[in-house]
């Protein structure tokens, strides 16, 4: 159990070590690593643990201590020596021969040292001896952000389709998740959604978390009465569930984040076991199963039902096909549920840019160098014109040397000065002031054909709760004229109420009597 708050949760203001942070190398590209002061994976850098992307290298020395947001540079390092046997204490150990063999030496066979395990490797302990001094590298830099469920589902391994984050954000709303509820996950899958409902829910950590670096938590968060926000995982593949189990655990959100090993389909949501002593009561159910209809069975309120028994359960399925949707939907009539709805979402991202459009911005990157003017087009002609006339005419005498210097502008440079000097200017400049703001959507979607099916499980409403709605709205209790003792329907309290004004006659009497002012 961790004892530290999660960064997902709770973020310092540095990138401290064992943290887990994201380089930012591009927009569709992130890499997520753990923070360390020592080579924990035993590849054998010189400086320590490296993160090594297509952009530069990045050695941890460089990340830890840095505020999020920062903008490091890439570092020279040497790929070359590492995982070299013997390289200062993180290189591979050579391998060691088994009690009783024997080594050939220069003067025959050697026998082994007694007292030898016969292991085929020995594997080093991690190195934590001051790792090299990092040296800047003269091109390549990322940005070091801090986890959040937004940030994690652009850079999370994917085992499975992972739900985005447009989904997301609209499922957690319509399931009206909010801090202390509990809710169920069936297909936790890559953890993207896991994640985000984990942050929704969360406001507190339980009291069993009694580490000194909690205490200000607990303050800030403790609430009298209260119910503690718990997302209730469940994954049918075994590996997947290890894994989810383990990167929880890495982000500090186990506390939060209940992941169980089981088939809904068959075992349903409900701990059965009066030894684990566990109610769920969630009152917003997630399900990203290829077969929703067969768990919904299971989500009822019978005498072990995992749903929150005074309030209405919120649900939500995830589903890429319509024929999926049918048989949901059909599903969920059957058993009651209402305020039946399908929304499908397809989220488009606008880059916002400026455009910068001249012939000053030639040789620089993210540009149009195009003439922006007239005046540059014919000066860019002109330029044209003279090295055509340089090339194709020999010019041989001193007479026709003068004549092209007298066409060609006086101002003439080749064209390697000329964009030497334009990036010679480019540092005085102000580039994000210079050009025009425009803007465009992205022209491929990130995301996949989803259909979301959303319903609502009102609570249990029996007689004695309708006796104390009518108490609590001061209309008394229902009226029954039956010997039973049962409610009437709506049809004869209408009835009745016609008798006491009279019937139609009566009625007919009071409207006219209002008409003529009466």
């Amino acid at each position: 159990m961790s004892s530290n708050p999660s960064r997902f949760l709770q973020c310092a203001a540095t990138a401290c070590p064992d943290d887990l942070a994201v380089l930012y190398l591009k927009r569709d590209l992130l890499t997520p690593t753990i923070l360390r002061t020592y080579d924990d994976e035993q590849i054998g850098y010189a400086e320590g643990k490296v993160t090594t992307t297509r952009y530069g290298n990045y050695p941890h020395s460089t990340l830890i201590g840095q505020p999020w947001g920062s903008q490091v540079k890439a570092s020279l390092v040497d790929t070359g020596t590492r995982g070299r046997a013997g390289l200062h204490t993180g290189g591979r150990a050579k391998k060691r021969k088994r009690k009783g063999s024997s080594t050939t030496g220069r003067d025959g066979p050697v026998p082994a040292e007694d007292g030898v395990e016969p292991d085929t490797e020995q594997q080093p302990l991690p190195d934590k001896t001051t790792p090299k001094s990092p040296v800047p590298a003269p091109s390549g830099f990322c940005h070091i952000l801090p986890p959040t469920p937004e940030i994690w589902t652009a850079s999370l391994p994917h085992r499975t389709q992972v739900v985005y984050t447009p989904d997301y954000s609209y499922i957690l709303q319509r399931l009206r998740v909010t801090p202390g509820v509990s809710l169920i996950e069936a297909g936790a899958g890559s953890g993207s959604f896991t994640h985000a409902a984990a942050r929704a829910v969360f406001n507190g950590y339980p009291k069993h978390r009694t580490s000194a670096q909690l205490d200000h938590l607990m303050q800030d968060h403790q609430v009298a009465h209260r119910s503690i926000g718990k997302v209730w995982s469940f994954e049918f593949h075994e590996q997947r569930a290890s894994r989810m189990t383990v990167e929880l655990q890495e982000h500090g959100l186990e506390d939060i984040v209940t992941v169980t090993n089981r088939d809904v389909y068959q075992d349903g949501f409900s701990f059965s076991s009066p030894a684990l002593n566990i109610s769920i009561n969630a009152s917003a159910v997630f399900l990203d199963l290829p077969a929703p209809w067969l768990a919904l069975q299971h989500l009822t309120r019978d005498t072990l039902s995992p749903l929150n028994p005074s309030a209405s359960v919120h649900l939500c399925t995830f589903s890429p096909c319509v024929e999926q949707v049918q048989r949901t939907v059909s599903a969920l009539r059957s058993l009651g549920w209402l305020e039946i709805e399908m929304v499908e979402l397809s989220a488009h991202r606008i880059e916002v840019r400026r455009e910068r459009v001249g012939l000053q911005e030639e040789g620089l990157r993210g540009v149009n160098a195009t003439p922006a003017t007239v005046e540059e087009a014919i000066g860019r002609l002109r330029e044209v014109e003279g090295r055509d006339r340089s090339y194709h005419h020999g010019m041989t005498t001193q007479a026709r040397d003068q004549d092209l210097t007298n066409d060609i502008d006086e101002d003439y440079v080749s064209k390697q000065q000329r964009l030497q000097n334009i990036r010679d200017a480019q540092t005085d400049r102000k580039l994000y002031k210079e050009g025009r703001l425009s803007h465009r959507s992205e022209p491929e979607l990130k995301t996949h054909t989803s259909y979301l099916v959303f319903a609502v499980l009102p609570r249990a409403w029996t007689d004695d709760d309708e006796h104390q709605a009518h108490e609590h709205l001061e209309t008394g209790p229902i009226k029954s004229s039956n010997v039973s003792g049962k409610p009437t329907s709506k049809r004869q309290m209408k009835r009745e109420a016609k008798d006491e004004a009279g019937g139609h006659q009566g009625i007919e009497m009071e409207m006219k009597w209002q008409q003529d002012g009466g």
